[in-house]
């Protein structure tokens, strides 16, 4: 299970129990309890939850689901299908980018087998996930957005620019034929636009409920985009899949 998703599993399971104990999380989740402090820690600076001594309780008045968590939480086995086929595009020797979002975040177990494999990431989540010998690891740096363990802004964008990758696997917030590919948070942009410009092979991943949508910023033009990945369910949304081919993307629904 990875980081991200056990920490959703841990706030789901005290929301239930209403408190827990850190050796009872420990035993559930069959992880050390360090790693459940670690959990915890991060947890609590979100606002979810407040530990006391030796264990954890529901804040009271604390909202369960904030943005992030929510957006781990949506259309959950659709971005796992999504991931897997994107991993089958990843080679090893391969330089690759994986962006920060809830839908790369599940191509990590995909390619923990992969040999002279080099990542370069912006989501501690993913970084953290990656530690296999084979595997080099290259965090931008930036400005840490507490939520979700993302590191933006002009350290990330700076670092970014200086590097030259073969395929970088971007998320979206949204994605459409005429606006391209849109984010509604100004402060992810320019390290996505950064990624775009270091690699060769642009690969969107998005899940159906992104497709034909807008947010406030562009961050990409649609004629940047070589593959765009998503979910069989987007098939009802055919006629934008239609305007992507049309504009020389390779489509893939899975």
């Amino acid at each position: 299970m990875l980081a991200a998703e056990r920490k959703l599993r841990i706030v789901e399971f005290v929301k239930e129990k209403r408190a827990a104990s850190v050796a009872l999380l420990s035993k559930h989740f069959g992880v050390h309890e360090v790693t459940i402090r670690r959990d915890l820690a991060e947890i609590e600076q979100e606002g979810l939850l407040r530990r006391t001594h030796g264990g954890v309780i529901v804040e009271q008045g604390a909202s369960i689901e904030p943005p992030f968590i929510e957006r781990s939480n949506n259309q959950v086995e659709q971005k796992k299908r999504i991931a897997k086929k994107a991993a089958e595009m990843i080679e090893d020797g391969d330089c690759i980018i994986l962006d920060s979002g809830t839908t790369t975040v599940h191509i990590v177990p995909h390619i923990m087998n992969r040999s002279n494999l080099t990542v370069v990431t912006n989501d501690i989540n993913i970084a953290a996930e990656l530690r296999s010998p084979d595997i080099k690891v290259i965090v931008t740096g930036g400005e840490l957005y507490y939520e979700s363990f993302v590191l933006n802004g002009m350290y990330a964008e700076k670092m970014l620019g200086a590097l030259h990758l073969q395929k970088a696997f971007i998320g979206t917030w949204a994605i459409h034929p005429a606006y391209g590919l849109t984010y509604q948070d100004s402060l992810f942009v320019p390290a996505k636009q950064a990624m775009i410009k270091s690699a060769q092979e642009i690969i969107v991943l998005a899940d159906d409920t992104k497709i034909g949508k807008v947010a406030l910023h562009t961050f990409a033009p649609i004629h940047e985009i070589h593959t765009f990945i998503t979910g069989t369910e987007a098939l009802e949304a055919e006629p934008y899949l239609k305007q992507f081919r049309d504009n020389g993307i390779h489509v893939i629904t899975v």
